[in-house]
């Protein structure tokens, strides 16, 4: 009884939708019957019950097949506006049995067909999403689909959670070198040789290293600085460009800074932000929200 309960819930829980299967199915079994009615072969009469019996147990066995999955999101890193990234999803199949022939759809008709599931196990799989703008998103109406075992019916099942995330400013610009080469004076004096790197027009020309230049190749000295820390502020009214393009800018610094290790403030209009008092994160949900 207990089974039959659970099978009910189940059930509801998987909608049905017809294929062109079902129509050979159907035309089959009408055609077996008017045959059997009009000539009663015993051979008819076998072949209809032998259809109608895999027709009927398809069902069931593909609610089952597809119905115990569970779904959820996890959460995986940092979503940048205009950058690829992928939407993380776990399905877990909490029965003994293996589940097989599963694809999940994504709400922006992006798809992927899932390895077979083995029972009492999960499975993590990966789909596509690219933002187009900064700022909060909600990531859902997707579903899982099966036509297990005979294709005679398409079920789907709705996944109902749905992912909340921020998606935060693209990172380009200039990078944080430059700016500290255009900011000399006030970031630090040169420490120690560092390599080469092209020439883009920003450096100072006694940077030039003259021997590549004599190879075709215009490259500039690259030194560490001592930079001093106190003194690493970006003012998102100094910066030219839109909108956008200044956030842009600051989150690429932001990312740079982190990466180096180095405290920042940001001065917004209105507002100042300090790595020393916020973390990374909270400074780029600040930008993705402005």
């Amino acid at each position: 009884m207990k089974s039959l309960v659970k099978f009910i819930q189940i059930h509801r829980s998987i909608k049905q939708h017809a294929t062109r299967f079902s129509l050979v199915v159907v035309v089959l079994l009408f055609g077996l019957f008017m045959e059997a009615y009009m000539h009663d072969f015993n051979l008819v009469y076998i072949t209809l019950f032998f259809v109608f019996s895999l027709a009927f147990s398809a069902g069931p066995i593909g609610v089952l097949n597809l119905g115990n999955l569970q779904v959820k999101f996890n959460k995986q890193g940092r979503i940048f506006s205009g950058k690829e990234t992928e939407i993380l999803f776990n399905i877990e199949n909490p029965m003994t049995t293996s589940s097989w022939s599963i694809t999940l759809h994504s709400k922006d008709n992006t798809s992927t067909t899932l390895p077979q599931i083995k029972g009492e196990s999960s499975n993590n799989v990966l789909l596509p999403f690219l933002a187009h703008k900064r700022g909060t998103f909600s990531y859902g109406n997707c579903y899982l689909e099966s036509k297990y075992p005979l294709s005679t019916a398409r079920l789907t099942k709705a996944i109902n959670e749905v992912y909340e995330g921020i998606v935060y400013p693209q990172p380009k610009g200039k990078p944080l070198d430059t700016f500290l080469n255009e900011q000399e004076t006030h970031y630090g004096e040169e420490k120690e040789f560092d390599g080469l790197r092209e020439y883009d027009g920003s450096q100072k020309i006694s940077h030039i290293h003259w021997a590549s230049v004599a190879k075709g190749e215009m490259s500039v000295k690259v030194f560490t600085k001592e930079t001093k820390i106190h003194n690493l502020t970006f003012s998102y009214n100094k910066l030219k460009g839109d909108k956008e393009s200044k956030l842009s800018q600051l989150c690429l610094w932001v990312l740079e800074c982190e990466k180096k290790r180095l405290p920042f403030a940001i001065e917004l209009p209105q507002k100042q932000l300090n790595s020393k008092k916020e973390s990374i994160d909270e400074i780029l949900e600040h930008l993705a929200k402005y």
